[in-house]
């Protein structure tokens, strides 16, 4: 279930807001500039499927955002609990950064943790599967995946390069806390 919980960027032990409601998380989050859509899939996915088959579930809907937005290029992600170098993708993304371009994120299955320092506030994003997250460019913010990632994502970019974070060097992000996943997605 999606959840957004809303701290004092100040306090992070204890939420000033919180919610599993996917439509007041839309509308607080399009409050700060962010995009929250739940998505359905056309036909069924089969575990293991291709990316192409990922994609192809979603057709409309990628579609949709491609024409919106002027993506150049989709493609999927594929992260499992067992992935041999897991770790180390996972601290790629801990501190705290930002893109020149949005970040746009759909949870075809799994879960995780997206983290978004605006002004004062820290929201943090729980995505699960038929999540769609969409950060506007300069967003300070980070994500976890959990110590055992598991998630099938579709990713949109309108660089070339693909993704490319500007970290802040700022810690704020270690003072959070980290992603466990409460419930089965």
């Amino acid at each position: 279930m999606s959840r957004l919980r809303i701290f004092d960027h100040a306090d992070p032990s204890t939420p000033l807001f919180a919610s599993y409601d996917p439509d007041f998380i839309a509308t607080e989050l399009e409050k700060i500039g962010v995009l929250f859509e739940r998505w359905q899939a056309s036909k069924p996915i089969e575990p293991g499927a291709s990316p192409e088959a990922v994609m192809d579930a979603y057709r409309a809907d990628i579609d949709r955002l491609v024409a919106e937005r002027g993506f150049k290029s989709v493609d999927v992600v594929s992260i499992a609990p067992d992935h041999p170098a897991r770790a180390e993708m996972r601290t790629k993304f801990l501190d705290e950064h930002f893109h020149k371009e949005d970040e746009v994120r759909f949870f075809v299955a799994g879960s995780g943790l997206f983290t978004l320092h605006v002004d004062d506030k820290v929201y943090e994003i729980e995505c699960v599967k038929d999540d769609l997250i969409a950060v506007p460019d300069g967003t300070k913010h980070w994500f976890d995946m959990g110590e055992s990632p598991s998630f099938v994502a579709i990713r949109f970019f309108t660089e070339p390069d693909g993704w490319v974070g500007h970290f802040t060097g700022e810690t704020i992000a270690a003072s959070f806390p980290r992603y466990t996943p409460e419930r089965a997605s």
